[in-house]
């Protein structure tokens, strides 16, 4: 499903761009990608559509501290969890913005989620919006885990 995504988001410069799902994803299938990655793919891009559109407003002033549930900690890891305060921080996502990264990487079902897939996830949701990241923090975002010294959070 991942690569279906990193796809779309490098073949597509805005989601507007994109066909509709039924075309996209017989075009997606000529390319190769499996039917049922296909599926997954574009249920689970609707479903960040669908929450990306959210009116901000209500939120984008929130200057409280998020604190993980067990299962949100257990399901992300602290390496994820990590990266999400970094993100906030760099003022690259909002509160909002930050709560849709946590439910989407939730709806995988994978414990720990790979940061790589995280990285993922933050894209295609800024790329909803129609919003780019500044050069560094795209670096920061496309950067392999292994090129990058841990973080730490003081």
């Amino acid at each position: 499903m991942f690569d279906i995504l990193v796809y779309l988001y490098e073949t597509y410069y805005r989601p507007d761009a994109c066909p509709e799902p039924v075309a996209l994803a017989k075009k997606l299938s000529a390319i190769g990608f499996d039917d049922v990655e296909i599926s997954e793919a574009l249920v689970w891009l609707g479903d960040l559509t669908a929450m990306a559109g959210v009116e901000q407003s209500l939120t984008a002033a929130s200057t409280g501290t998020r604190f993980y549930v067990d299962e949100e900690h257990d399901a992300l890891g602290s390496q994820a969890i990590g990266f999400i305060q970094f993100l906030e921080s760099a003022k690259v996502l909002s509160p909002l913005q930050r709560e849709i990264v946590i439910e989407r990487a939730l709806s995988l079902g994978e414990t720990p989620i790979a940061l790589a897939k995280l990285k993922v996830i933050v894209l295609m949701l800024l790329w909803s919006q129609g919003k780019e990241p500044d050069a560094l923090m795209f670096d920061d975002l496309f950067a392999s885990d292994e090129d990058q010294a841990p973080r730490l959070l003081h």
